[in-house]
């Protein structure tokens, strides 16, 4: 079944699953206390949520490209049995479904480097190395992000994999933004810190409507409120600083929000209630039934 449209202005929208996994409930939700985020995400006997990847598909008049690409392929297979991750390459598969080949992607951006994000960039080749999923595609990522990836830090052993965005350079694909970049006309990168030093999300602006892709600034519904920040981010203050503002921005000017691992609400619009707590409530996918 073909994943469902949005359309705002020029652009057509489209979530395309990178394959769903499961994570520890805990490294999602931090300090929160498990009493808590266990009703709105309930655990397994792991104590593992699931989540799901969500690679937002973008079509404009003059390009197509891709925001995010999953885990991939190259997992080793303890590491795809501790998650429950799909066999195979999610991505590719679900690409395919839909009649899009990795040849007709211009572009790619990453908003973090993490296996989760940019796994699905690469695959193994032929030769057993591992090459550029999207051959023809210009790769964007923040500068700060690729540096740090690339260092093999002790203080971020676990975080990044190499053979996830090395290739990438080697192959000539990479271009490295700093903070506001535009990659097409209306689609344009920000410098959001918190989650990891170089995080990004992504703005599409097409026909006066705005969709901002949040990646990991906020994955889930959940963490809307302030204080609910993963354990996996890096620098949790600078995320409960980031968040109030960016989704006062989100509800005042009426854009409309993509969360990278939510499986139920994807595309969202915001209000504030009675508390000044942020609400999420769906968005009805493009339709061009006419009946």
């Amino acid at each position: 079944m073909d994943p469902a449209t949005f359309q705002y202005g020029d652009f057509k929208l489209a979530i395309v699953s990178g394959g769903r996994l499961w994570i520890d409930g805990g490294n999602m939700f931090g300090v929160v206390p498990r009493s808590l985020w266990a009703g709105h995400c309930p655990p397994d006997d792991d104590n593992r949520i699931l989540l799901e990847t969500n690679c937002l598909l973008v079509r404009t008049p003059d390009s197509t490209g891709l925001i995010d690409t999953g885990y991939g392929s190259k997992a080793p297979e303890k590491q795809r049995q501790r998650h429950r991750m799909a066999k195979g390459a999610p991505l590719k598969e679900n690409l395919a479904q839909i009649g899009i080949t990795p040849e007709q992607m211009d572009w790619v951006i990453l908003t973090h480097l993490h296996f989760d994000h940019a796994g699905g960039a690469t695959e193994f080749g032929e030769d057993g190395k591992p090459c550029p999923v999207f051959q023809k595609a210009r790769h964007y990522i923040q500068r700060i992000e690729y540096e740090d990836a690339s260092k093999n830090l002790p203080e971020l052993a676990g975080s990044y994999f190499p053979q996830d965005f090395c290739p990438i350079e080697e192959a000539g694909l990479l271009t490295l933004v700093d903070d506001v970049h535009e990659i097409v006309p209306g689609i344009t990168t920000q410098l959001t810190d918190g989650h990891t030093r170089g995080h990004q999300l992504v703005r599409l602006t097409s026909g006066g409507e705005t969709v901002v892709y949040l990646g990991d600034v906020c994955p889930m519904t959940p963490h809307l409120r302030t204080f609910w920040t993963m354990a996996y981010d890096q620098f949790p203050l600078v995320t409960r600083r980031f968040k109030p503002m960016l989704f006062g921005e989100i509800v005042d000017r009426q854009y409309v929000a993509v969360f990278s691992h939510e499986s139920e609400l994807a595309f969202v619009r915001l209000r504030r209630d009675d508390r000044a707590k942020f609400i999420p409530e769906p968005v009805a996918p493009y339709s061009d039934d006419k009946s």
